[in-house]
């Protein structure tokens, strides 16, 4: 997983103004929304076990690890446009979307064998 110039921006602002210490954003995928799975991220205040730490022009990711296999490869960015501010994931592993683009669909990354 990388991230845009943008996306590191938004992650440090976030840090930032955090309500408590942090050590990065938690990245992952849920059940649910009309396609099947969303995005998820959120405060971390702690490196779990088993989550992959991805150091990024400086700042810290954590993927979740049930959502190794469907974040691989992905471009993490920042939009804003007239209707929204967001992070917009640039995903290999995404094979659809629904048209509210609440929710996607992935397919799980093959590793070479």
């Amino acid at each position: 997983m990388r991230l845009t110039e943008a996306a590191a921006a938004r992650v440090r602002e976030l840090s930032n103004r955090a309500d408590s210490e942090i050590v990065g954003l938690r990245v992952g995928v849920k059940n649910g929304g009309c396609a099947g799975m969303s995005y998820t991220v959120e405060y971390a205040h702690d490196v779990r076990p088993n989550d992959e730490v991805v150091e990024d022009k400086g700042v810290k990711i954590l993927v979740d690890p049930k959502a190794i296999l469907f974040l691989l490869g992905t471009e993490m960015d920042f939009k804003v446009d007239k209707m929204a501010a967001q992070f917009v994931f640039n995903n290999p592993n995404q094979t659809g979307a629904c048209g509210c683009g609440e929710s996607v669909q992935l397919t799980p990354a093959k590793m070479p064998v």
